[in-house]
């Protein structure tokens, strides 16, 4: 499987992320709590975003995949730290589905948020937690 390059720069407190294939970028800062000014996203933000991120867009592609109905959807996650060492402790994900997604399939996409492949890359030490809100 081929890999994917993405850059990183670092200007005082503030990165720039650049995805290599697209030339698309995203910029960061160091949180307030460790010297930056809070001004982007973190480092752990990123991995807290790319967890929702991953998990929704799971759905949606196996959705397709088994015939499952799939609509709209968004998602929240609230990111723990704990230390020392300091590291993510927590993620804590909501999702929100349409009420009209039938209460059949419910079961499995949301069994396909928790098998993203970013849940499966992080370690046991991180407690992951999924709530899915149909509305």
């Amino acid at each position: 499987m081929a890999g994917i390059e993405i850059a990183f720069t670092l200007e005082g407190h503030r990165g720039t992320l650049t995805h290599i294939p697209s030339g698309a970028s995203i910029s960061t800062a160091r949180p307030v709590e460790n010297g930056g000014d809070g001004s982007s996203f973190s480092a752990t933000d990123l991995l807290a975003a790319s967890l929702v991120s991953c998990a929704i867009s799971t759905m949606a592609l196996n959705a397709g995949r088994e015939g499952l109905d799939w609509f709209d959807a968004s998602g929240r996650v609230v990111k723990t730290m704990v230390g020392p060492p300091r590291r993510v402790g927590e993620l804590a994900v909501e999702i929100t589905m349409p009420s009209r997604v039938r209460a059949e399939h419910r079961a499995r996409l949301e069994a396909l948020a928790h098998e993203c492949p970013v849940s499966r890359s992080l370690s046991a030490g991180v407690r992951v937690t999924f709530a899915f809100v149909y509305a």
